[in-house]
């Protein structure tokens, strides 16, 4: 029997859907992300070199973004209108062409782990709101507090998104921020920034996805984007 070929591996990230720009950031701040970035990265990278598959590479590399208040995902999802983390997530296979997805979820602490749940363990592929937080209780995966969500930065976005009256894109600015720090004005134009992603191909050849978000700033309604839609 012949045995498969063996394909390169590779892995990308991102922990933003935008640009950050380096002279909005401090020495500091350009330090905190690339330590995490890397992190992430060196995550997805060990599973692969390892031997093993490019679903489970993506999945440990994004939920090592979702557990960074830096990034618009997880622990840094942004702030509702009504002042909740309401977070999506999808996870793509390519060997068979499955998905799984989540949207609006609350209080999962890494929705990612969920939405490979949704494909793993339902007939569906997208699960949303009061139901998704059903089937995590049901798989038993972690929640956390609305404190573990919180971050000054965060709820600053929040606050300026409700006094113009906008819903803002992953924020959309360059005044990105420390999470040990206190938020600064800036006068500089406006960058789009957040959502984080991960894609993968493994020995076999098999390519993989998933991607994470906290949405939009000040979202009302039970909004629903385009993270959790496949093929969006």
């Amino acid at each position: 029997m012949d045995q498969p070929k063996m394909q390169k591996i590779a892995l990308a990230i991102h922990g933003g859907a935008g640009t950050i720009l380096k002279s909005s950031m401090t020495p500091e701040l350009e330090n905190e992300y690339r330590v995490s970035l890397r992190a992430a990265l060196e995550t997805g990278w060990e599973i692969l070199k390892n031997g093993g598959n490019s679903l489970d590479a993506v999945e440990e590399a994004v939920v090592s973004l979702e557990n960074v208040p830096l990034f618009n995902a997880g622990k840094g999802a942004v702030f509702t209108h009504d002042e909740k983390n309401e977070m999506d997530a999808a996870i793509m296979d390519g060997k068979n062409l499955s998905a799984g997805a989540v949207a609006f979820v609350k209080n999962v602490k890494n929705p990612i782990r969920l939405a490979r749940l949704v494909m793993e363990k339902t007939e569906h592929i997208l699960l949303a709101g009061i139901g998704a937080n059903e089937f995590a209780r049901e798989m038993k995966v972690e929640f956390k507090p609305d404190e573990y969500f919180f971050t000054d930065f965060r709820f600053e976005q929040l606050l300026s998104a409700r006094e113009k009256g906008v819903v803002e894109l992953d924020h959309t600015t360059n005044e990105v921020q420390s999470s040990k720090s206190e938020p600064q004005s800036s006068s500089k134009p406006k960058s789009k920034i957040g959502t984080v992603g991960a894609a993968a191909c493994d020995f076999l050849g098999n390519v993989a996805a998933a991607t994470s978000t906290g949405g939009m700033t000040n979202k009302k309604f039970g909004r629903n984007g385009d993270t959790p839609i496949i093929a969006a």
